[in-house]
C-alpha cells in the first residue's frame, strides 16, 4: 500500500478540506486599497499575492472572480497594498465580507485612511508598510488547455513605499518584528511570522 495520497485535481481530492492552499503555504497576504472611478473606496485582502520583480518593484495579486478590487484597477489603473500585522488580524479579516459594491471597508473595519502620495487610493494609516502601485498589467489566467479561467492576476509596479521607522534596524527592514501574518491551511488558519521561527541559509557561489 502506497504512502502517497494521490489525486488528479479534477476528478476531486476526496480530503476533508482542499489541501492546495494549506501546502502553498503560509502565503504573504494582499491587502489591497483601491479607488474607482467614480470615487468609490474598497479593501480587500487577497491569500494569492506575492513579489515578482526587483527592478522595477513588480507586485500582484489574483482575483478568483471579477471582484470589486479587479473592477477598480480596471478602471483607474492604481492600488495600494497595505502590510497585515498581528495587531491588524480582525480588521483586516474583517475587510473580506462579501459586501455590495460601493460599501467602504475602511469604514466596515473601523479602519483609519491615510492620503497616498502618488495614487489616488488610500492607505490604511495603522498598516506599518504600504506599497502604492501603477497598474503593469492584467492577466486573465488560462487552464492547461487554453481555457479561460475566472482569475485575473493583477500585476503592479510599486511607484512609492512607506515603511513605520521603528521597524528599520540598521537600514535593515525588521521583518520577525514586524509581527507579519500570512494565511495558511484550511478554512480558518494564519501563521505569525516570528523570531523563533528563523533560520538562515548562505547562498551557495
Amino acid at each position: 500500500m502506497t504512502t502517497m495520497h494521490f489525486y488528479e485535481p479534477t476528478a476531486g481530492h476526496g480530503l476533508a478540506h482542499d489541501p492546495f492552499n494549506a501546502i502553498i503555504g503560509p502565503r504573504p497576504i494582499g491587502w489591497v486599497s483601491t479607488r474607482g472611478a467614480d470615487g468609490g473606496v474598497n479593501l480587500a485582502p487577497y491569500s494569492f499575492f506575492n513579489a515578482f520583480n526587483y527592478t522595477p518593484p513588480i507586485i500582484g495579486f489574483s482575483s478568483t472572480a471579477a471582484k470589486n478590487s479587479l473592477r477598480n484597477v480596471q478602471e483607474t489603473g492604481e492600488f495600494v497594498w497595505n502590510l497585515a500585522t498581528r495587531k491588524l488580524g480582525a480588521q483586516m479579516n474583517a475587510t473580506s465580507a462579501s459586501v455590495p459594491y460601493g460599501v467602504d471597508e475602511f469604514e466596515l473595519a473601523g479602519l483609519e485612511k491615510a492620503p497616498s502620495r502618488l495614487v489616488a487610493p488610500p492607505r490604511v494609516a495603522a498598516s506599518p508598510v504600504q506599497f502604492e502601485c501603477k497598474l503593469a498589467d492584467i492577466v486573465q489566467l488560462k487552464s492547461a488547455a487554453g481555457v479561460p479561467v475566472s482569475s485575473w492576476l493583477v500585476l503592479g509596479e510599486v511607484v512609492g513605499v512607506h515603511i513605520d521607522r521603528t521597524l528599520l534596524k540598521d537600514g535593515v527592514f525588521d521583518t520577525f518584528g514586524a509581527e507579519i501574518i500570512q494565511r495558511a491551511g484550511g478554512p480558518s488558519a494564519y501563521a505569525l511570522i516570528g523570531p523563533e521561527a528563523r533560520f538562515d541559509m548562505v547562498r551557495p557561489k
